[in-house]
């Protein structure tokens, strides 16, 4: 049904009703932003990012070859348009401060929710850019397989051993420190 709805609204966009692509873009703004934030590390950065992906996704639409799912298809377009970012501006990145506004949340919720998820980060920081992205499709915004494939360009059986080698590389390094959230998810 998305598909269809996507579908949809690019034809809506491409006979000239500008007013369609904001459906497109709230569909999808938090994923993107999700992935692109997990790749700079830097929510100012992610948000000029994410703007600049859509702008790039409006101009290049027509291209959209309808051969896989638009969702890959934006994927694939907003991931390289990071990486051509990265390659001509050399991002630096910086580290994510976590700014949760809790109400109700205890100041004890509040640590212990960004100790995990800097212990989250500092895992996905051990492996290869590559693997990481993956992952983070993988496990952040829910991909197939087969759609990761779509989206960086690769074979699938590439993205199934690129998983299983960083599952198995955090695996190892939780096995190797004692303590932390995530330790006692593989402890044997």
């Amino acid at each position: 049904m998305e598909q269809q709805d996507d579908l949809y609204f690019v034809e809506q966009v491409l006979a000239g009703n500008k007013q369609a692509f904001a459906f497109i873009i709230n569909r999808y703004k938090n994923r993107i932003f999700a992935i692109v934030l997990r790749m700079v590390k830097n929510p100012e950065d992610a948000k000029d990012l994410v703007q600049e992906c859509f702008i790039k996704v409006y101009g290049q639409l027509d291209k959209y070859d309808r051969k896989g799912t638009f969702a890959s298809w934006l994927y694939r377009v907003s991931v390289n348009h990071c990486m051509d970012t990265f390659r001509k501006k050399k991002v630096e990145t910086v580290e994510y401060s976590d700014e949760t506004g809790g109400g109700s949340l205890t100041p004890e919720v509040v640590y212990l929710q960004k100790e995990k998820y800097r212990q989250l980060e500092n895992l996905l920081a051990t492996l290869k850019k590559e693997d990481r992205l993956i992952v983070l499709l993988k496990y952040t915004n829910d991909l197939s397989y087969e759609e990761i494939g779509e989206v960086l360009d690769i074979p699938v059986h590439t993205v199934a051993n690129r998983i299983h080698r960083a599952k198995n590389r955090l695996r190892e390094k939780l096995k190797r420190e004692e303590g932390g959230y995530f330790h006692e998810m593989f402890r044997i």
